[in-house]
């Protein structure tokens, strides 16, 4: 069984888990900080509302059966949908992009690694 971690967000929703692999939860934790260092400097009107990853763990047992874990994976095709769908036009939105992507193409490696095992 792969070992997982899981990044702690809060958002306009409240609190969510996302699960991803050990080797990749700094990276989202990384990207979560660089998006919010760089998304106020977006102009366009369809910007989505991003949570904070405000830590991680190794192990989580939820007790609150309202609160859910999400696949990483999931997690940043969700997030590329909504910046793909930003129609920004002063900033150079690629770049932001491309860092998703990248993430996205790891997990995907991952996941499709760990169903040949």
């Amino acid at each position: 069984m792969p070992h997982m971690r899981y990044v702690i967000m809060n958002g306009t929703s409240g609190i969510s888990f996302v699960e991803m692999p050990a080797s990749h939860a700094y990276q989202l934790s990384a990207l979560n900080l660089r998006l919010h260092k760089e998304i106020d400097k977006l102009t366009a009107s369809n910007v989505p509302q991003l949570p904070y990853a405000i830590g991680e763990c190794e192990d989580l047992e939820l007790h609150d059966k309202s609160l859910q874990k999400q696949s990483g994976l999931d997690y940043m095709n969700e997030l590329e949908r909504s910046f793909s769908a930003i129609e920004e036009k002063s900033y150079p939105l690629i770049s932001l992009l491309t860092e998703i992507r990248a993430l996205q193409a790891q997990l995907e490696q991952w996941y499709e690694e760990e169903m040949d095992v």
